[in-house]
């Protein structure tokens, strides 16, 4: 009888051994595919990976370019159209610890200077402005935008919206700059439909993402700083979309201070950043928690 009881004891700790093991391989499964609804994983993938892809996916240092008001040197342009985003990470990073390569003493006269289109009629050189106070615009005097910048295309998908025409210098800041880049006192709205500011912007990177660091710019403005801001779209080789924009900006005081890579995404779609042509994809994931 003693023999038996050990046979079934033995029996039932196998039994109860692959219990644990099918338990664990569920909870495994269930964990890492969001209880089916992300079959393949792709999702938890993407979160383990994006703390280390983030860690490599950065400039720390930079160094300014042979301007005498500094900013993105073509170098340091070149390592940034190289980035490729990694589905779930941040829209931006930052470029050099987040510090300009902007001469903040630079600062002169109020003007932006507007770099001519290339040779394929794009935005692909900075934008630099100098500006103060009375650069804030007032909102109301916005008209409808028609320049249509490389890699445009009809705006909707389903009721979503996915491209915008991204200024490089913002509306809101360039109140009184003329096509020319002068300060024109009776023009009190900001730039609009200037080829020379504008690019084909995802609406996310655009009205998400941008708008947080102009914002920042407007803040300084109205506490009477003088502030020194480049823009500079990004493309890659011979691309019609940029596949980001460098932000930067200093304050001549130095209390704004900041450098930054915008990727040019979108939630939900895949761009083909050779035409600009977008199709939808439910793996581009982008993080959206941001202060």
């Amino acid at each position: 009888m003693a023999r038996r009881r050990g046979r079934r004891s033995n029996k039932a700790n196998i039994s109860d051994f692959w219990a644990i093991v099918i338990l664990v391989l569920f909870l495994i499964w269930f964990i890492s595919t969001k209880g089916g609804s992300d079959p393949n994983g792709h999702q938890t993938i993407d979160r383990i990976t994006r703390s280390d892809h983030q860690k490599n996916n950065k400039i720390t240092q930079a160094k300014p370019a042979a301007k005498v008001y500094g900013g993105l040197s073509s170098q340091d342009y070149q390592k940034l159209a190289n980035l490729d985003f990694k589905s779930g990470s941040s829209a931006y990073i930052t470029v050099n610890n987040d510090h300009s390569t902007l001469i903040k003493n630079a600062w002169r006269v109020n003007r932006v200077i507007y770099a001519n289109l290339d040779s394929l009629n794009r935005t692909s050189h900075s934008n630099t402005a100098f500006l103060q106070k009375r650069n804030v615009a007032n909102d109301s005097l916005r008209v409808r935008q028609f320049v249509e910048p490389t890699g445009w295309h009809y705006n909707r998908r389903n009721g979503t919206q996915i491209y915008n025409r991204g200024h490089l210098i913002a509306y809101s800041v360039s109140a009184g700059i003329d096509q020319e880049g002068n300060f024109n006192p009776d023009n009190l709205s900001g730039d609009q439909n200037n080829p020379k500011n504008l690019f084909t912007q995802s609406a996310f990177s655009n009205q998400r993402i941008q708008t947080m660091f102009e914002s920042r710019i407007r803040v300084a403005l109205r506490q009477n700083k003088k502030v020194i801001y480049q823009a500079t779209p990004i493309f890659r080789g011979e691309e019609l979309m940029a596949r980001g924009i460098n932000l930067q900006a200093v304050s001549t005081d130095g209390e704004l201070d900041f450098n930054v890579y915008l990727f040019n995404i979108q939630p939900g779609y895949s761009f083909n950043y050779n035409n600009g042509r977008a199709r939808i994809d439910h793996e581009m994931l982008v993080e959206e928690n941001y202060n």
